[in-house]
């Protein structure tokens, strides 16, 4: 070993609690790149695997009924690969043990042979066997699970108006629903709402639809154009009530999908910037210090033949040495949390296999970043070093001007204690410094604003949603649209003490070249159970014409206020509307858009119709009221709001709850590991000074006052500036993950911002009581040793 690896050792032992500090805040840095890239990986080539494995299709229709003779016109259409045609319809079940009634979406399974596309991963059990038993249904996991169901136990289901009792021959999965959510719902309800599949003919046969096919899906040939395809299937479909073809990248469950691996992106570049920046600037300040601690040693070391290269290596690997150990514990945490995610991934993500894949490339990306930004922090440090000539480096460094501080200029000093005086001096006198430390603590404060501001972003969001917005008890749904009068029939059942009518279209609304599918939701004036809501919050009133849009919407299809969007109708009479958008409004789980229910009646020619209602009920009747909607054919869905909130819950907000948690240690972390540092580069640069006035007859409380006094003054200065730095990385970090799906709001409470305080408050005594312990320990001899 070299003489210069001895020294740094050496160096390494005396300044371990320093090393470790900045080798924290990096490997928390590291450790959420690390788990966020992998995970990224993890449901990426996941996805893709099961996707290409049980061949999900590129593009998928819905329409109202056509003959089978027409999926060869469909396979002949150019840029066509192969084409799989079935059924898919939604039917009220009555699950065992389950007082509500639960909706289903039994899809078909092909007559003969297997499926071509969408192939299904049997989990347990076995498919329905068709032609050689009847009865028989295939369940989702998410549906199975939710109620505990297992092949062998029976479900009942209404059929077209006939209420029969199904045997469930397995459990399985299908790349179409990764991700099981009610149609048109950005959240899950996994106890009220499953997937089916049943053999094609007993489905058909129930519904009337033998010989036809509701539900089109179809893979693309390779350099074909996917937009000419859907306009070639949507011509061909128009005649049969085509509700309009769609790509791979507007299917629900992929674009759930796809917004989770969005956000995770966001994280994995918002927070390690953060992280790793706090820590160029604590190896900068550790380095700067222990450079100028030994301006005596680097001028030994030139006269004794040293190169310049050679002590500029040495304290590069100092920093080196800081980098392995934060590039350690950040792999080592970043793969510990990872697989704690992926476990929490498998609640609303079905896949048949889903585990955590460390991504090599990130480890080594990881070292590099770290290693840059350590290098980054201590160059300008070492550049000094090297520069300095060993004559001058054996001098002590010049005596600091001192003068009177401002608050001594202003005759204030009688008002002040010595101490106190004296660490206002210093700060005053060394204001690069002290600017450097006040910016510190300010991110130390900064970075704990932004875990909390998810918190209460999702404790906003589910008292906005589901107490601000949606105000009603259950949402019921019709089979069809019926006439306005079926409110009356809402409004007796037992326990109703109020109804209001909605209707609610599937369309596809553009402006130039953007498109999106979603409801049109055609709401009461000023409806007072599901409401329409502006930013501030107030209650917007729908106009006689035009549309309101959630903000998020606007934003994605670049539209404002007075612009005018085509909006195609995607169920009925299909035709295209323009309509101005006249509101924005707000909402946090999908995207909507909402007219004035005889407005949208009116552009529908349909006259006064009415797709269900929003309910308020007296709970005293609600086991009645749930036995009357089960006995009700004409009832297709029954959506319990509570059900809603609970699902949020239990998958998104668990899931970002999580992170936020996650953050939250890694931050409080940080925040020590500042504060720390700062005392202990402040206690080192202020050595010899404290000795003197021990010498001089000080106390040692007097003496730890002066560098405590200091601690504190510029924590109080950092505390204002760290809470805006913090507003605006918890505005910009979720500006960055907010997706279409689901969005948290900036909600910057008080209780965050004490929070935050109060962890600087508490990290800023422990090290100030660490610092007075440090001066009552000092060893005034060698202290006060220099050479002259």
């Amino acid at each position: 070993m070299s003489l210069l690896d001895t020294k740094l050792l050496r160096d390494l032992r005396a300044l371990r609690s320093q090393a470790i500090a900045v080798a924290l805040v990096m490997a928390c840095g590291l450790a959420m790149m690390i788990m966020t890239r992998s995970l990224i990986l993890s449901l990426a080539t996941t996805r893709d695997h099961y996707y290409e494995e049980h061949r999900f299709a590129d593009v998928f229709a819905r329409l109202k009924r056509a003959p089978n003779s027409v999926r060869e016109e469909l396979a002949a259409i150019p840029g066509v690969a192969h084409v799989q045609t079935g059924i898919a319809i939604q039917v009220t079940l009555d699950v065992p043990g389950l007082a509500e009634p639960a909706v289903g979406l039994i899809n078909s399974l092909p007559e003969r042979g297997e499926q071509v596309l969408n192939r299904l991963h049997v989990r347990s059990g076995r498919l329905p066997a068709g032609r050689t038993t009847v009865g028989e249904l295939a369940v989702g996991e998410a549906f199975a699970e939710a109620h505990g169901l297992r092949p062998g136990d029976s479900i009942a289901a209404v059929l077209n108006g006939a209420k029969e009792t199904f045997r469930l021959s397995g459990i399985v999965l299908s790349p179409e629903f990764i991700f099981e959510a009610p149609p048109g719902a950005a959240l899950p309800d996994n106890k009220t709402y499953g997937v089916f599949w049943m053999p094609y003919r007993e489905l058909a046969t129930a519904f009337q639809l033998y010989g036809a096919f509701n539900n089109v899906s179809l893979t693309l040939a390779p350099g074909a154009s996917e937009p000419a395809v859907i306009a070639a299937v949507n011509r061909l479909l128009a005649p049969y009530g085509g509700r309009g073809a769609y790509g791979r990248i507007d299917h629900a469950s992929h674009r759930r999908v796809d917004d989770e691996i969005r956000v995770l992106v966001g994280l994995s570049v918002a927070f390690p910037l953060v992280f790793l920046s706090v820590a160029a600037f604590m190896v900068n300040s550790v380095m700067s210090r222990q450079i100028a601690l030994q301006r005596e040693q680097i001028a030994m070391l030139k006269a004794c033949g040293f190169a310049n290269r050679q002590v500029g290596a040495h304290y590069f690997k100092f920093s080196l040495a800081i980098v392995a150990g934060g590039v350690l514990a950040g792999a080592l945490g970043g793969i510990v949390l990872g697989h704690q995610l992926v476990e929490m991934y498998h609640l609303f993500f079905r896949f048949p296999q889903l585990d955590f894949q460390l991504d090599a490339r990130v480890l080594v990306f990881a070292t590099a970043a770290s290693a840059g930004a350590a290098f980054a922090g201590v160059a300008g440090a070492v550049r000094r070093a090297v520069r300095l000539p060993p004559a001058e480096a054996m001098r002590p460094e010049a005596p600091a001007n001192f003068q009177p501080s401002l608050v001594e200029r202003l005759g204030l000093a009688r008002w002040f204690s010595a101490s106190l005086r004296m660490a206002l001096r210093n700060i005053q006198r060394r204001p690069v410094r002290s600017a450097l430390t006040c910016l510190a603590l300010a991110l130390a404060t900064a970075i704990l604003i932004v875990p909390n501001s998810f918190r209460d972003g999702i404790a906003y969001v589910i008292d906005f949603q589901w107490d601000v917005v949606q105000r009603q008890t259950v949402t019921l749904s019709l089979v069809e649209p019926g006439p306005a009068r079926a409110l009356s029939d809402f409004k007796h059942l037992p326990g109703v003490v109020w109804a209001e009518p909605f209707r609610f279209v599937p369309i596809e609304l553009r402006a130039g070249p953007i498109t999106r599918r979603l409801t049109l939701q055609g709401l009461p004036e000023r409806g007072t159970l599901s409401r329409v809501i502006d930013g501030e919050p107030r209650q917007l009133t729908l106009p006689p014409r035009g549309i309101v849009m959630s903000a998020k919407l606007a934003e994605v299809m670049q539209i404002k206020p007075g612009d005018e969007v085509v909006a195609r109708v995607l169920e009925g009479r299909e035709r295209e509307i323009a309509v101005p958008v006249v509101g924005l409004a707000e909402d946090f789980a999908g995207t909507a858009a909402y007219m004035e229910l005889d407005a949208l009646n009116r552009l529908l020619l349909e006259g006064d119709r009415v797709s269900g209602a929003h309910v308020v009920l007296d709970r005293g009747h609600w086991g009645e009221f749930l036995s009357a909607v089960k006995r009700t054919p004409r009832i297709a869905g029954c959506i319990i709001k509570d059900s809603l909130r609970e699902g949020f819950r239990k998958t998104t907000a668990e899931s970002i709850g999580l992170l936020q948690k996650i953050y939250l240690l890694f931050a409080t972390i940080v925040a020590f590991g500042i504060i720390y540092n700062s005392a202990r580069i402040s206690l080192s640069e202020r050595a010899r000074e404290l000795a003197t006035l021990r010498v001089l007859g000080f106390s040692r409380g007097e003496v730890g006052a002066v560098l405590v006094g200091e601690l504190v003054l510029l924590t109080l200065a950092a505390l204002p500036l760290g809470l805006v730095i913090g507003s605006g990385f918890a505005k910009g970090i979720l500006t960055a993950v907010n997706t279409e799906t689901v969005r948290l709001p900036l909600v910057l409470t008080p209780a965050n911002y004490a929070f935050a305080v109060l962890v600087v408050a508490v990290a800023s005594a422990a090290s100030a009581l660490f610092a007075a312990r440090k001066v009552a320990g000092i060893d005034l001899v060698g202290a006060l040793k220099a050479i002259d």
